[in-house]
């Protein structure tokens, strides 16, 4: 399957907030940083299923995510901030101390696997 593009807005969530204050290091905090919410079509359309891998790539780095369908909009895709979306980001903070962190348009490519076999291994 070919790659597609789509909108990417990192976000934070209550439980990502939660395991900050535990610890990055965690299985908890990995999990939910390296999981990607997005429409059922648009899963459907880049030929993957909930807890396949897929590689997310912006013009300053990529990042390889699991996936999971959600009540999101058509064309958007959302993940928790973490190690794999700054690997995404653009040094840059335009003068505000902080980079551009939403809105990033980015290239989203099946990778094969899925991210619960990853855990099995």
């Amino acid at each position: 399957m070919s790659a597609k593009r789509y909108l990417l807005n990192p976000m934070r969530t209550a439980k990502q907030g939660v395991q900050v204050n535990v610890g990055k290091e965690g299985d908890e905090y990995i999990e939910i940083t390296t999981t990607l919410s997005i429409h059922p079509d648009d899963m459907a359309e880049i030929g993957v299923s909930d807890g396949d891998r897929v590689l997310v790539k912006t013009e300053f780095g990529e990042a390889e995510f699991g996936c999971q369908t959600a009540k999101v909009p058509e064309g958007m895709i959302f993940v928790p901030y973490g190690p794999p979306t700054c690997q995404l980001m653009d040094g840059g903070t335009d003068g505000t101390g902080m980079p551009t962190s939403k809105g990033w348009e980015v290239e989203v490519t099946p990778v094969g696997g899925s991210k619960f076999e990853e855990k099995a291994e």
